[in-house]
């Protein structure tokens, strides 16, 4: 009986010791930003396009519906008139926030400064799931909690999903297929020359 369970042992670490070295450094690092780019790059591309406001330039003055997204107590406070909104702090953290819905995203799908574009959108996502709760009260069947047995509520069990697939880049980096291993390929090339 010892040998079968020996056997067992060194055929596991065999078969997965093959699989982690064939797929360390670029494999899971590289599903984990192709998940996020099939589930939530469209998402959130399709979410700022909402707060940019018109002409060529929208993107220098979030509209309104930027404001009521990402502040939206204070809009009801202020009727709805973002004329009454100072830039500092307020109209500053909309605008902040629109550009970051665009840019971290597509940063995380390049791999391109993964590690702080990945945890830049954890604490986008965090914040954004706090205004869910506290600023537009979402009721508690879409909020959920874990470990309830239902795993389709919106915030508690989709966020903590989008978060763990954020974490292997923010944890891990981008891989070896990626514009940050690019970039320190060349880097390194170019100090062998100099």
């Amino acid at each position: 009986m010892g040998f079968l369970i020996d056997l067992i042992v060194r055929l596991h670490g065999a078969v997965f010791g093959f699989a982690d070295r064939m797929t360390r450094g670029w494999f899971l690092e590289l599903a984990a930003r192709f998940v996020f780019a099939s589930v939530l790059l469209v998402y959130f591309f399709n979410s700022a396009l909402t707060k940019v406001g018109p002409g060529l330039f929208g993107f220098l003055r979030p509209s309104d519906g930027a404001y009521a997204q990402i502040l939206p107590t204070l809009m009801e406070q202020l009727s709805y008139d973002t004329s009454r909104i100072a830039f500092f702090p307020y109209g500053l953290i909309v605008l902040l926030g629109t550009w970051a819905e665009f840019v971290l995203p597509v940063l995380v799908v390049l791999g391109l400064f993964t590690r702080v574009a990945s945890f830049g959108m954890i604490g986008f996502i965090i914040v954004m799931t706090f205004v869910d709760i506290t600023g537009h009260g979402v009721d508690a069947e879409t909020i959920g909690r874990m470990f309830d047995g239902n795993p389709s509520s919106l915030i508690a069990d989709q966020r903590l999903m989008w978060i763990m697939i954020l974490l292997v880049p923010a944890l891990k980096g981008a891989g070896k297929i990626s514009l940050d291993a690019m970039l320190v390929r060349s880097r390194t090339t170019r100090e062998r020359y100099t």
